[in-house]
């Protein structure tokens, strides 16, 4: 009797963590959708001129003055989405791969994706001097080539190495980087300032028309990638143990790391490789969504709430405007020498 009454009480424990770890990841993600949302509403109503809630929506409606359709509708609006689907794609990339490797560092920024990327995107710019759809073609096709060199590289003896494919990629960012330097060493003086705007992650000047790539990614990637997110929650545990719950190993890990490739690569055509969000978007998703939980949902609103309050206060926070990619340099740096510092000590490095 007393070992039954144990049981329920076991039982009764596990339900009551359960409900809860749901709780918080609920409250969490609202909260960070929410927060989203504030800040895609202050993109839109600040500017060198401050306008009305009224006047803006109305504007997003095509009516008003011409000033302000045009600060709105073609600065505005275009600068927002920019932030808003670019910020979610490297949070939920960086959460993705960060989770398959197991390792805090394995994110696009650390591991050469975004790094590919660009060398192929400074290359159309600076060598072929070709227009911004090529440069957004090759800033892809940088990242799939990139990523599928790693997973070769990775896989020796058809056998996969998340410590593997890191050490790889690392030697491959370091390699698009020195090319790029290379690049723009060489190239002609008038060239280089557009390629470095691009390399520092900005939103300025950003056109719907350049965006659609992204959205179109986003509406069909991260959809599967949601729809997968139970199974990564099971390959962190390690593949053994995921293939003891059934879970296809390979295939879901070719899915997702597919997923966040396309996530990262649209996303560093669309604004150039924004610094960090991919770095911290998916540990401070875990710390506030709690662990038990996929995080891929609550770390692209991080990243999407990341860059947007960045943009905003490169914009008016300081005398001089910096591109959002300095500003989430500034805020990532002291985190990567913290977490480098603290996995020396566990021996972890």
């Amino acid at each position: 009797m007393a070992a039954m009454m144990a049981a329920d009480a076991r039982a009764a424990d596990w339900t009551r963590g359960r409900r809860d770890r749901r709780r918080r990841f609920a409250l969490a993600t609202a909260a960070l959708g929410a927060l989203a949302f504030l800040l895609c509403c202050a993109m839109l109503l600040m500017g060198n001129t401050l306008y009305p809630v009224g006047t803006v929506w109305n504007a997003l409606r095509g009516v008003g003055e011409k000033g302000v359709l045009f600060a709105a509708r073609t600065i505005r609006l275009p600068r927002m989405l920019a932030g808003l689907f670019a910020g979610f794609a490297f949070g939920m990339a960086g959460s993705v791969f960060q989770t398959l490797l197991r390792n805090p560092l394995a994110n696009p920024n650390i591991i050469g994706i975004t790094s590919g990327s660009s060398a192929g995107a400074v290359y159309c710019i600076l060598t072929l001097h070709a227009g911004a759809g090529a440069a957004y073609a090759s800033s892809i096709a940088g990242g799939m080539a990139t990523t599928l060199a790693m997973f070769i590289l990775s896989n020796y003896r058809k056998r996969f190495s998340a410590s593997r494919m890191i050490l790889v990629g690392i030697g491959i960012q370091a390699m698009c980087n020195a090319l790029v330097s290379y690049m723009l060493i060489a190239a002609r003086e008038r060239d280089v300032p557009a390629a470095t705007r691009w390399l520092s992650g900005s939103l300025n000047g950003v056109r719907l028309p350049e965006l659609y790539p992204l959205f179109a990614a986003s509406v069909v990637v991260i959809p599967v990638a949601l729809l997968f997110s139970g199974q990564l929650r099971m390959l962190e545990l390690g593949e053994d143990a995921a293939l003891t719950l059934g879970v296809r190993a390979g295939r879901t890990r070719a899915v997702l790391m597919a997923c966040a490739v396309v996530l990262a690569a649209t996303a560093t055509a669309a604004t150039g490789p924004i610094a960090f969000v991919s770095f911290l978007s998916g540990p401070i998703a875990k710390r506030l969504a709690g662990n038990g939980n996929s995080h891929p949902l609550p770390a692209g609103l991080f990243g999407a709430a990341l860059t947007l309050a960045s943009d905003l206060a490169g914009q008016f926070a300081f005398e001089q405007r910096f591109p959002v990619g300095v500003v989430t340099g500034i805020l990532g740096a002291p985190y990567l020498i913290f977490l480098l510092v603290r996995m020396s000590g566990k021996g972890e490095l």
